[in-house]
């Protein structure tokens, strides 16, 4: 064949098994390749799937498709890269994003390595591959003012489907060696195709909960390493708690960093503040926002986490969507945890910029000021946000491209 070979992770879901088919119709040697990455099955809801099926469906994918199909288990690192992050986040009070670390660490990283080494030892050389998967995410190489060869992360056809967010982490040595060709597809497309074709992923609904681990009871899940620790819930009334007083709209010129730690830093409760109402197994099993789970009724509105003080195990909530707690105006990312998909571009420190900015996957795009400095970036919104949460990623946009993200310090 004259096309690329590729080697798609198959993960037995209908996007994965388009992709595949996709590759092959434009002339590509491409190999289907499953991850083992996970066995255990504690806190997973029940009858959700396991990776046997999946393996399974994949399986019965590369036959339908007719390319070779490989497995490989990953499962040791995977705990070690992604699962024991996850822990060491929750531990220190922040809400990990395991799906983000696991395109940079695994999919992208040591899958594409055990790849490598599968056809080097199948074809009996080195050859040159590309790693495929099913976001719905577009690659550009270009030429930057530089004249360098530069990669662009672009969002993808489908804006309802739009996965660039979760490649956030990617380098430009990760996206040189990879194809998204859903990229330029959208979902009702994929199940069309898959219909057609009649592959036995066409009706599959699209997973959910932890990548490679399922759907799972959170609480139960981290307890394999967070021991459960009762606490004290208290209520921050919403005439007791006044933010600090915002800037409107956004900022036309540069901010003092004090200022900008007053607008971008997290709200700190303390006891004093609000009213004990019930108690929690533990701090660490809730994040900023969260409702269910608090197990506290009799209030006239619903109940949401403002605050998990993990270090004093104290967990703050107030009533209401509206709770002035659930809103800010902006964040704040240590300098240790930027990180620039186009390196080219690199805010330096004093420089401020206007991107847009999007805090969770499907958030809409926000309007939003960079400023940089020594210490790192603090990001101000156009509007208000709901539930900035520490642990998650913030990711900048300039259009249709993502240039870069960070992990949200406060």
């Amino acid at each position: 064949m004259s096309g690329k070979k590729v080697v798609v992770g198959l993960s037995g879901g209908v996007d994965s098994s388009v992709t595949a088919y996709l590759l092959k119709e434009q002339g590509n040697d491409v190999v289907g390749m499953f991850m083992r990455n996970w066995h255990d099955t504690t806190g997973l809801l029940e009858d959700d799937c396991t990776w046997e099926e999946d393996e399974i469906l994949a399986r019965m994918v590369a036959k339908k498709l007719d390319i070779p199909f490989f497995v490989v288990d990953l499962s040791e690192e995977y705990r070690k890269r992604v699962v024991d992050y996850m822990f060491a986040e929750y531990d220190r009070g922040r809400t990990p994003n395991p799906d983000v670390l696991c395109n940079r660490e695994i999919k992208f990283d040591l899958f594409a390595t055990e790849a490598r080494k599968l056809i080097n030892n199948y074809v009996g050389a080195y050859v040159d591959i590309f790693i495929a998967t099913g976001h719905y995410s577009r690659i550009e190489k270009t030429v930057n003012n530089k004249k360098e060869t530069v990669y662009r992360l672009l969002a993808g056809k489908d804006r309802n489907k739009d996965q660039s967010y979760f490649l956030c982490l990617l380098s430009q040595e990760q996206l040189a060696m990879s194809l998204f060709p859903l990229g330029e597809v959208t979902k009702p497309e994929v199940r069309e195709i898959a219909a057609r074709l009649d592959l036995p992923t066409a009706s599959r609904k699209d997973s959910q909960g932890i990548c490679f681990v399922g759907k799972v009871d959170l609480p139960v899940f981290l307890q394999q390493q967070l021991k459960a620790k009762e606490g004290k819930v208290i209520e921050i009334s919403k005439d007791g708690f006044t933010p600090p007083a915002y800037p409107e709209g956004l900022p036309d010129q540069d901010i003092d960093t004090e200022t900008l730690t007053t607008i971008c830093a997290g709200y700190r409760f303390t006891p004093q503040s609000g009213q004990v109402i019930g108690k929690h197994r533990g701090a660490h099993f809730f994040t900023i926002g969260q409702r269910r789970g608090l197990n506290i009724g009799g209030k006239t509105e619903p109940l949401f986490v403002l605050f998990p003080d993990v270090k004093n195990n104290l967990l703050y909530v107030g009533q209401g969507h509206d709770h002035p707690g659930l809103n800010r105006k902006g964040l704040i990312i240590a300098r240790d945890e930027i990180h620039w998909i186009r390196p080219d571009l690199a805010m330096q420190p004093g420089e401020k910029r206007r991107y847009q900015v999007r805090i969770r996957y499907r958030q809409p795009l926000q309007e939003a000021a960079l400023f940089m400095r020594e210490e790192g970036m603090y990001i101000v919104f156009e509007k208000l946000q709901r539930g900035i949460t520490p642990g998650q990623f913030a990711a900048w946009y300039d259009g249709d491209e993502l240039l870069g993200s960070g992990t949200i310090r406060e």
